[in-house]
């Protein structure tokens, strides 16, 4: 029996996909009417996902707080938080769930078949028969609810999502890109916040959103989605039987509506907050954004991903040229989102103002005519090409299953058309139809069409508001204390005691007899064995090569590796403004546009990056090794186009360009605060570590706050400034490009040795000569700073650091389990679900590096007691022999990833820089899979050593740091 003699399902279409070797099959569920697509291959990490088209006619984020709630139990799965029960004890390869602005996704993957079909379970029950309607509570803890702790307190909105959207608005660029979608769909369900607008968020019933969920959470109205290799059959029969076979079939509402065009391009203004200290000048966002067809068109689809590389995206791209050469904005972005039914292109002009609006539009314009009139640039065209189609026949997606991935694309076209799911898998024959199109006029006639003549368009502008966050933050206190007054005792009382019932239910455990109808493996599931490690040391004319055996498909990863041991303290932030530089300035031989197009021509592209070693054999010593290092890609017969173009960069570069100097810094500028916006956590911990760790200093003297301090010192004093700039570049340049200086990493088949080896060769004798400039081996200085770092964020990062190893305490592989631990249990029920925190994580490393941090938190010094809570919380840990198997489970998970050719090699390099053997880490599994509960206890010591550092740092809302500036040794505008 086969797919075909199901009964209960309809074959609709079926279509080769050979470009991915999988076979897709479209069908849809007599009975209940759900649509259903496979894509069957030999890929063991397989990947399940149901989604559902979820439109919405306002704000309140109602998609986005459902998302959250439905797994927060269900009819089958009672327990109150499944899918932490199953962060913690699965081996899936990605487990979550995605709000988009016209539909919801649930995603699983995994390798193990039990655990696969485990999670196939919990998340079908969820969606389809939710806890929501039993428990009004999941819904105030998810979205929103009144915090009133006393009759006398502050009245407060508090809620999961509420806290993650107002970080979400705190960005800029987030308040923009809702501003674009917005205004070019003002009669869809794009005109609305899917997420949620922190100021409409508390407008949403509890009656609505249970309203939300009986609508659109049917079968009719959903997606499912399976791939890999597996037993189809049966996975279908079982979503039948189990599932799908109770509902009858209905007619939901949720087609996305198409906007008809504007008969003129519209204007819209929005303010977005900065600090009190920071500048309104050099602060406004210009964007120019056009509705380009729709998704369906699957030429059109990627015509405009080469049209945005080719005029935007690509360094020297001519578009981008030309506004930096205007001197509108520091930093232009650009960016084409074909993730909706219609698709937009748009132009980004940051550190703008608002004076240069007009200016903007006229150069955009009459750049785009010229480029119309005159024609394209043939290789920059022929470069985009080339640049995504090696992508989609690498399908390297990172630590995301490439199934994930796959399924995800397919909704460009599902979604909008249910007879159309496979065109955007089937790129090849498009990238051949656009490869033909060069020099013909096809790009230069999407242009005037949809861009010149198109008035389906929005010129949006965001500018700064200096302390909007704060005038919001008091107008919402005042609005609620007015609220309040017109209370009556009796209803004050209903809020306190609404207040105490949340809080009673989320301190209340699941039954035991809950927990464990999650399904959970044994640690007998769990392989002892490690994943292999690729190292064989090679020399080529003297130079060392560290190869790493791996079917690669014909692809060569190279990685040139210098060392940056020399290079003087005062200097770091130098090295990290050459890392920047490389490879986005003019060399000897080639325009820096050229250049990018040259390299993606012919290859997958090069990119540069400073690495850190640490020498896990001397912890104490605390030695690390720093790189500089340069990554390309391409297939074995390019490999000599790779090397000339890694030594083009390397030994020719321009590093005297003063005006080019000048816009890389401020583009630099620019990302990093975009960065820190984003990544507030990461960038607070890394920042503490700073305080006392010489190998986080350097990093956060190359790449963090301390690297952004210098970059933002030298860019708004760029002419006293830039003959040191020059000179520093120049001298680290020279100093570390050196053939005694380099080793190589190069990950490939046995085949591709022969090529890179003839490279290695040629580029040695064209590095610098082998002789030290006669610096000293760098030291480096750490000072204890404990910042509060103030922006004009609505929420908070707070980081607790520190080397537990210097404290006395030792590295031992449950650490591991503990991380599970901690980030889904302890502080997920104190940070997240009682405090509001949008996430919380913590990690502990073979160096002593332990860290705890949260993200999008609401609160600051209370967040820093829940820190000091967990020695005792460990001292007293007690669990029964299931719940720990399956944090141990849990914790595998996170090690075992299935892993691309291209990160086989980094690892095995990763293992053999950091002195990392074998053995260490078989003996780290076998900490972890033998571990008990006591070994978990024991750990409170490490916990302890951590806290005593007494290092921490909080980036976030400046009202917030400043009320409680005592704790600080600083406190300061990071900007």
């Amino acid at each position: 029996m086969s797919i075909f003699d199901l009964t209960t399902y309809e074959m609709i279409q079926q279509e080769g996909l050979p470009d991915l070797k999988s076979k897709g099959y479209l069908l849809r569920h007599k009975k209940s009417g759900a649509h259903v697509l496979l894509m069957e291959n030999d890929d063991e990490n397989k990947v399940f996902s149901i989604g559902f088209r979820t439109p919405t006619t306002d704000s309140t984020g109602v998609p986005h707080i459902m998302e959250h709630s439905v797994l927060c139990g269900s009819k089958e799965f009672p327990v109150k938080d499944p899918f932490v029960e199953l962060v913690k004890g699965s081996l899936n390869t990605f487990l979550n769930a995605m709000t988009y602005p016209d539909k919801t996704v649930y995603p699983v993957a995994s390798c193990n078949d039990t655990d696969f079909q485990n999670l196939m379970h919990v998340y079908m029950d969820a969606v389809f028969y939710p806890n929501i309607y039993r428990h009004e509570e999941i819904f105030r803890q998810e979205g929103w609810s009144y915090k009133l702790d006393s009759a006398d307190g502050k009245l407060e909105y508090n809620g999961v999502v509420y806290n993650e959207m107002k970080g979400a608005f705190s960005s800029p660029e987030g308040v923009l890109d809702r501003m674009i979608l917005n205004s070019l769909f003002p009669d869809t369900t794009y005109a609305n916040e899917s997420g949620g607008d922190p100021e409409v968020i508390p407008e949403l019933t509890y009656e609505q959103f249970l309203n939300f969920h009986k609508k659109y959470y049917h079968p009719s109205n959903s997606y499912i989605y399976l791939y890999g290799n597996m037993d189809m059959e049966e996975k279908l029969n079982w979503l039948d039987k189990e599932y799908l076979s109770s509902f009858e079939k209905i007619e939901v509402n949720s087609e996305i509506g198409y906007q008809k065009p504007f008969g003129k391009v519209k204007e819209f203004e929005m303010e977005y907050s900065i600090s009190s200290e920071e500048t309104e000048e050099d602060n406004t966002y210009l964007s120019y954004n056009k509705v380009i067809g729709t998704s369906l068109d699957e030429k059109l689809y990627l015509a405009f991903e080469i049209l945005d590389y080719a005029l935007l995206s690509a360094p020297g791209a001519f578009l981008k040229k030309a506004l930096v050469d205007a001197g509108i904005g520091k930093d232009i972005m650009g960016s084409y989102d074909n993730g909706i039914y219609q698709p937009i292109f748009s132009v980004v002009a940051k550190n703008a103002n608002i004076e240069q609006k007009e200016k903007f539009i006229s150069v955009i314009e009459d750049t785009l005519k010229d480029i119309v009139k005159n024609g394209m640039d043939k290789k920059a065209l022929e470069a985009g090409i080339n640049y995504y189609e090696f992508r989609f026949r690498e399908a390297d997606f990172g630590n995301f299953p490439k199934g994930l991935m796959y399924g995800l694309q397919i909704f460009d076209s599902w979604l909008y058309d249910e007879n159309k799911p496979f065109i955007h898998m089937q790129a090849i024959p498009t990238f051949e139809f656009l490869k033909a199109q060069i020099g013909t006029g096809y790009f230069e006639a999407l242009i005037q069409t949809y861009i010149l003549d198109n008035t389906h368009a929005s010129i949006v502008v965001v500018k700064p508001e200096k302390g909007r966050t704060v005038r919001l933050d008091k107008e919402l206190e005042k609005k609620l204390q007015k609220y309040k007054e017109t209370l009556s005792a009796e209803e004050i009382g209903k809020l306190v005691k609404a207040t105490e019932n949340l809080l009673a239910y989320q301190e209340e455990e699941s039954p035991k007899e809950e927990l464990e109808k999650i399904p959970v493996l044994s640690r007998e599931d769990i392989s002892k064995e490690i994943a292999p490690i690729y190292n064989e040391e090679k020399e080529v004319d003297g130079i060392k090569l560290l190869h790493h055996n791996v079917d690669t498909n014909g692809i060569g990863y190279v990685t040139l590796m210098f060392d940056l041991s020399e290079v003087p303290e005062q200097k770091l932030p130098y090295a990290g403004m050459l890392q920047s530089v490389l490879g986005l300035v003019d060399t000897a031989n080639y325009e820096y546009g050229d250049l990018f197009n040259e390299i993606n021509v012919h290859t997958g592209g090069i990119g540069t990056s400073l690495e850190l070693y640490a020498d896990v054999t001397k912890v104490k010593e605390k030695e690390f090794r720093a790189t500089f290092e340069m990554k390309g890609k391409a297939l074995y017969p390019k490999m000599d186009v790779l090397f000339a173009m890694m030594r083009e960069i390397l030994m020719e570069s321009k590093l005297e360009d003063e005006k080019r100097l000048k816009e890389i810094l401020s583009m630099l500028k620019s990302r990093l605060q975009m960065s820190f916006q984003s990544s507030g956590h990461t960038t607070a911990a890394l920042r503490a570590l700073s305080y006392d760790s010489p190998l986080a200093k350097f990093k956060d003297d190359t790449d963090g706050i301390g690297f952004y301090q210098l970059v933002k010192e030298v860019e708004e004093n760029f002419e006293e400034k830039k003959e040191e700039l020059i000179s520093n570049l120049k001298e680290i340049a020279a100093n570390i490009f050196r053939a005694d200086n380099m080793m190589v990493s190069y990950t490939s088949e046995e085949e591709g040795l022969k090529a890179v080896c003839e490279e290695i060769k040629k580029i040695k004798i064209s590095l610098y000569e082998e002789e030290k400039i006669g610096n000293a081996p760098c030291v480096i200085h750490c000072k204890k700073r404990n910042e509060g770092l103030k922006t004009s964020s609505k929420v908070q990062y707070v980081a607790r650091v520190g080397n537990f190893i210097d404290h006395g305490a030792e590295y031992n592989g449950a650490l591991q389990i503990l991380k599970v631990i901690l980030s889904y249990d302890y502080l997920w029920q104190n940070l997240r679900v009682k405090g509001g925190a949008y996430g919380c994580m913590s990690s502990f490393n073979r160096i002593g590096e332990g860290y705890f941090i949260s993200y999008r938190d609401p609160n600051l010094k209370r967040t820093m007691e829940i820190y000091e809570g967990i020695v005792g919380y460990l001292k007293d840990f007690t669990v029964d022999e299931r719940d720990m198997t399956k944090y141990i489970i849990g914790t595998i998970s996170n090690i075992d990833r299935p892993m691309t050719p291209a990160a086989k090699g980094d690892r095995s390099m990763n293992l053999y820089m950091n002195h990392v053997t074998a053995e260490m880490i078989k003996k780290e599994r076998m900490e972890i899979l033998e571990a008990e509960q006591e070994d978990i206890r024991r750990l409170s010591k490490v916990v302890e050593a951590v806290l005593s550092a007494g290092q921490f740092c909080v980036i976030g809302n400046e009202e917030k740091i400043e009320e409680e500036k005592e704790m600080f040794g600083e406190v300061k505008v990071l900007f």
